[in-house]
């Protein structure tokens, strides 16, 4: 069943690369007491992801920060590893990079994405969300190769 507005955050882990290695965070832990900007692509250093997606957010982060985001935060089915080398060579430090390297954030939410066919294995989908302290106030879940709903700019309309 795919996460609803209103709906809690489930809590799994996630990885996150730190200057000291990877730390392990619970999900139900990182979002509680803020109001996080979630996005979630396919996949780091890919196309749309690498030059559209992420950029968009970096761009826009003061904006989001000046309508009452606390954090940024993106999400992909990729290693902790993976992660932090994308946001070093294309991010910010506004932005945190959770790696979901098994995919159990996006089945927990209903947002997986087969692109086996592709060689590419079990991703997630392009969304993103607000989540208020653990629970989805926004959600905005690409069609099938589209690029529209989850940027950045789309969120500010939505604040």
């Amino acid at each position: 069943m795919t996460i609803a507005t209103g709906d809690k955050i489930p809590d799994v882990k996630l990885m996150i690369a730190g200057a000291a290695g990877n730390e392990a965070v619970q999900s139900s832990d990182y979002f509680k007491g803020k109001r996080v900007a979630l996005f979630s692509v396919p996949g780091a250093f890919t196309p749309t992801c690498s030059a559209k997606h992420l950029p968009g957010f970096v761009e826009k982060a003061a904006e989001l920060k000046a309508k009452g985001i606390d954090a940024i935060a993106c999400t992909a089915v990729n290693d902790a590893f993976v992660m932090g080398a994308w946001n070093k060579a294309s991010g910010s430090d506004a932005i945190t990079m959770l790696a979901d390297g098994n995919g159990h954030f996006a089945k927990a939410v209903g947002l997986e994405l087969d692109l086996t066919g592709g060689g590419l294995g079990h991703r997630g989908q392009r969304f993103s969300m607000v989540v208020n302290d653990g629970t989805v106030e926004q959600l905005n879940v690409e069609a099938a190769g589209e690029f529209k709903v989850s940027t950045a700019e789309h969120m500010l309309g939505q604040l």
